[in-house]
């Protein structure tokens, strides 16, 4: 049993729940945070393990930094799953993209070699790594095609946590996870983007949601039950690398549409392109249209996962459908509202 973990990117998504999982099964959890910098706590609240964390300062891009941090605290493992998460950001910001999802990674991997720690290591690799796909679904021998500088760095990475347990006989793993969101999502993504401002509609506004590309096909799962599996993967004495999905797809024109039917809304689409809206056959009032601002330079239109190695290894599988995820995300947003609760804009 692991008595001490270190987390980069706590304060996430994933590293919200995985500390919560954590926490509850009686581990010491380090969170490591920016130096200097006020954490955006209000995730680890709204699961209430914020006074469970410790935080620690550490700046991923500065190795000595990491050094001092990994040697210091000889952590039993360590779960990187900080990184520059946002697609879109990536195109206009490469360079930081790069240093923290790439060079990020070598520091740790190299602080443990040189501090000589016996140390399970988890990267958060991504399905974006497949890019313009070259066979369906996508598994672990899957080529990597990446169309998009957050991939490129994840891409290399992933290469070189291989590399480092092979060169090196350290127990670091990757976990490939495919889109996974929940309540607790960042509202720059998508998922989240449509279930909070569908809810503000519900509730009395009037903006449509401005979306991107809606034939976007994405293999989409419950981000609580995808952390299991990277405790699973980090948690094994073999260290290896494995796909999370699902091996189900859906559309974000789906995805909308779930989300509508949940806040009481009764969506139909009309046009096609950029002339796509979609709207409330009740009322005729406009949900969401299609705006070009939102297509990126270079796309990624289908992933679809195959976890048949996790499931034969290590015993993993989905068990929250798409459509029931969306009523988590949505209800959980339409609460909020309601309650004008400060964690909104977790």
């Amino acid at each position: 049993m692991m008595k001490k973990v270190l987390i980069t990117g706590v304060t996430g998504q994933d590293g919200a729940f995985l500390a919560k999982q954590l926490v509850e099964d009686g581990v010491e959890v380090y969170g490591a945070v920016r130096r200097g910098s006020t954490p955006k706590t209000g995730r680890l609240r709204e699961l209430n393990i914020l006074d469970k964390v410790n935080f620690i300062g550490l700046e991923l891009t500065e190795f000595a930094n990491v050094l001092k941090v990994v040697a210091d605290l000889r952590p039993d493992a360590i779960y990187n799953l900080a990184a520059q998460s946002f697609v879109a950001d990536s195109f206009q910001h490469p360079h930081l993209t790069t240093s923290i999802n790439y060079l990020g990674v070598l520091n740790i991997l190299e602080s443990v070699k040189t501090a000589g720690i016996d140390c399970n290591i988890y990267q958060a690799s991504t399905s974006e790594m497949y890019g313009d796909v070259l066979e369906d679904p996508q598994s672990e021998k899957t080529p990597f095609n990446p169309m998009s500088p957050y991939a490129v760095a994840k891409a290399a990475a992933h290469h070189l946590v291989v590399n480092y347990r092979v060169a090196y006989g350290m127990n670091a793993s990757n976990g490939i996870l495919f889109n996974h969101e929940s309540e607790l999502r960042g509202r720059e993504f998508v998922t989240r983007k449509i279930s909070s401002q569908i809810a503000e509609l519900a509730v009395g506004g009037n903006s449509a949601i401005q979306l991107g590309n809606l034939d976007s096909v994405r293999d989409w799962g419950y981000a609580p039950e995808y952390v299991a599996g990277m405790r699973l993967i980090n948690e094994s004495s073999v260290a290896d690398d494995f796909v999370i999905a699902t091996n189900q797809v859906k559309t974000v024109r789906d995805f909308l549409s779930y989300a509508a039917v949940v806040a009481g809304f009764d969506p139909i689409f009309e046009g096609q392109g950029i002339n796509e809206k979609c709207l409330c056959r009740k009322s005729n009032r406009v949900i969401a249209e299609v705006n070009k601002r939102f297509f990126r330079p270079s796309d990624v239109a289908y992933l679809r996962g195959d976890y048949t190695k996790i499931n034969e290894v290590l015993g993993w599988s989905p068990e929250t459908s798409v459509e029931k995820m969306v009523e988590i995300m949505v209800n959980a947003d339409l609460n909020r509202l309601k309650a004008r609760s400060g964690s909104w804009d977790v």
